[in-house]
């Protein structure tokens, strides 16, 4: 097991470092789960292919707490969330909006460390 560094980013008021999440097995295949990591409302995702994204459980076009419930997809060979409000749609990888340039979805570095996900913050 690693040991997990948690330090307060001044900045946000959340605890930055990597945090463990759940068993990879728990997070179904092409579903979304919202979780609470450290303060902060995260969005969790495991593609058919096994990847493992998180992002902010906040939709960036009106601030409601519903990316875990958004549709999985895909552009090209880049995986995508569409927001379940206004279908919205972002790259998982990066955060960025496809329809509105202005848009941003942030999004956060993940691994699986004996079979758990862990989130850096």
């Amino acid at each position: 097991m690693t040991a997990t560094l948690e330090l307060e980013d001044l900045t946000t008021g959340y605890a930055t470092g990597w945090h463990r999440v759940c068993a990879v097995n728990e997070l179904e295949p092409a579903w979304g789960e919202a979780a609470l990591v450290a303060g902060r409302q995260v969005a969790l995702f495991r593609t058919a292919a096994g990847e493992v994204f998180a992002v902010a459980q906040e939709d960036p076009a009106t601030g409601a707490m519903v990316m875990a419930r958004g549709i999985l997809g895909s552009r090209g060979a880049r995986p995508t969330i569409a927001s379940p409000l206004h279908k919205e749609v972002y790259d998982l990888e990066t955060g960025e909006c496809f329809g509105n340039p202005g848009l941003r979805l942030p999004t956060f570095t993940t691994r699986v460390d004996e079979g758990y996900i862990e989130i850096e913050l």
